[in-house]
């Protein structure tokens, strides 16, 4: 896309979500930008494809965007007036044996009303986060190494991550679906439990459902990377595809390059102008376990025993608390799970564009560990046949991807880990770093912009925002950041 200029400003490596965000950030500061894209198509983890059969819009990688309309970088750029989202009334829910399930409603009394005695219980964990998720989302979204703009939400944050992130987990439950509801959505972060990282992560996103919702982009992920990249070249940036970056040489001269790569790329591309220090410290920056994909082309919907559930726009598949955490446990300890959690994404119950009139696309991940080549197609399929008996029936077609495939299709996802570096809580102080600017490298004009900065793996775009504001700060003198609103 676009063509060339004899002398460029910027240079940003990677098209995903905070790359074209640091990309956009950089051109409206009426800079000189260009983006290389190793892959055909861009959008890193937010592609959407047809990858089953003709007519069937799969998501790659990211499908539902609880981050989304909580991002300070999006709302200011004004994505829910560039890109036509769908907001479920129930954000996700948990599948739970005997149709019974959890549901978390955008509406956060809706859900208290549905888990009966541990409704007050749900109530006074949730909504004082919900009430001040601006709050929440400034104390979570960026590194963690500086004073809260609200500091009174971000103790209510942190005394909440303790007690679910501790043996203390079960003790303001008395029945079964609400630890089970929450259970669900700690595990999106890939880790054990009850561990204090999943559960701040599991609280976030929670916070989000009830707060602005579970968001999802009509005709796919795809459609807010087609934004981002009609404003960068809106604003005079270009974009390379099909052009992979293996060395820096590789690059013509710019006054900064924003790397959308995790820091083992980065060392391996920049070599020794960073220095012996900072390479040993990214070598000690660790990846976590990681994922298997399955996308399903359906005749049908899900036949799920609770019909309730076919409501859901996202669901996760695993029975109780103590079921979801053995199986996390049994990956993590390097195993495949006996009973996986499957994360489940139904994007054509909201948008039928995404499939032929009466056909259906169905979006799964199951947890695995890091680097496994295991065709997890048959146990997905089985888990969900127990709590949707026909499921199997209702399938058309469908494509699996492991773990260590994904990782070829994406170099971000080291061994299958779409995070791009464990989820724990000493990576989210030191994340990859411990910095004031986690996001500037000690080479004069390299900077990280991916997922593994702060505030991590999310389609939010702080990431490439965050690295975008520095580079123009120290490399360009211009402390007035630019506006990004449209028009």
């Amino acid at each position: 896309m676009g063509g060339h200029v004899a002398q460029l400003d910027a240079i940003v490596v990677g098209s995903g979500p905070n790359g074209l965000a640091a990309a956009v950030t950089l051109a409206r500061a009426g800079l000189s930008v260009r983006v290389y894209e190793r892959g055909q198509t861009i959008g890193g983890g937010a592609r959407t494809s047809q990858v089953t059969r003709p007519g069937f819009l799969h998501d790659i990688c990211s499908a539902v965007h609880p981050a989304a309309f909580a991002s300070p970088f999006f709302r200011e750029w004004g994505l829910r007036d560039r890109v036509e989202f769908v907001v479920p009334e129930i954000s996700y829910a948990q599948a739970m044996h005997d149709g019974r399930a959890g549901f978390a409603y955008h509406d956060l009394e809706r859900t208290v009303e549905g888990l009966g005695r541990d409704g007050s219980a749900w109530r006074s964990l949730m909504k004082p986060l919900v009430e001040h998720i601006d709050g929440v989302t400034d104390f979570t979204g960026s590194q963690l190494l500086r004073m809260p703009r609200d500091p009174f939400t971000a103790l209510r944050f942190g005394l909440r991550v303790l007690e679910q992130g501790t043996p203390a987990w079960n003790l303001r439950f008395r029945e079964d679906v609400a630890p089970a509801l929450l259970s669900g959505v700690n595990a999106h972060s890939i880790g054990q439990m009850p561990r204090l990282s999943t559960a701040g992560a599991g609280l976030l996103l929670a916070a989000h459902a009830h707060a602005r919702g579970w968001p999802i982009p009509r005709g796919g992920s795809q459609a807010i990377v087609d934004a981002l990249a009609a404003d960068l070249i809106a604003h005079g940036g270009e974009i390379v595809t099909d052009s992979e970056v293996t060395s820096i040489h590789d690059l013509p001269s710019a006054r900064a390059v924003l790397f959308d790569t995790t820091p083992r790329a980065l060392t391996r591309i920049v070599g020794d102008r960073l220095t012996e220090r900072y390479r040993r410290a990214l070598g000690r920056f660790h990846y976590g376990n990681g994922v298997a994909k399955l996308d399903f082309a359906l005749k049908a919907p899900v036949p799920w025993t609770n019909p309730q559930l076919a409501s859901a726009g996202s669901i996760h598949v695993g029975g109780d608390r103590a079921e979801v955490r053995r199986a996390e446990a049994q990956v993590a300890a390097g195993r495949q799970a006996d009973d996986p959690y499957i994360l489940i994404s139904q994007p054509t119950a909201f948008d039928p564009s995404r499939a032929p009139a009466g056909s259906h696309v169905l979006w799964a991940y199951t947890h695995v560990p890091a680097g496994s080549d295991d065709d997890r197609a048959e146990a997905v399929i089985s888990r969900i046949e127990q709590f949707a008996p026909g499921f199997r029936d209702v399938i058309l077609d469908y494509r699996a991807v492991s773990a260590s495939a994904l990782e070829s299709y994406n170099p971000n996802y080291i061994g299958g880990d779409i995070s791009a570096g464990a989820v724990t809580i000493g990576q989210l102080v030191r994340r990859p770093v411990l910095s004031g600017d986690p996001w500037r490298t000690p080479a004069r004009g390299i900077y990280l912009c991916s997922s593994s900065t702060p505030p991590g793996t999310a389609v939010h775009g702080m990431c490439g925002w965050y690295a975008a504001r520095s580079a123009l700060k120290h490399e360009f003198g211009i402390a007035r950041m630019p506006e990004l609103a449209a028009g």
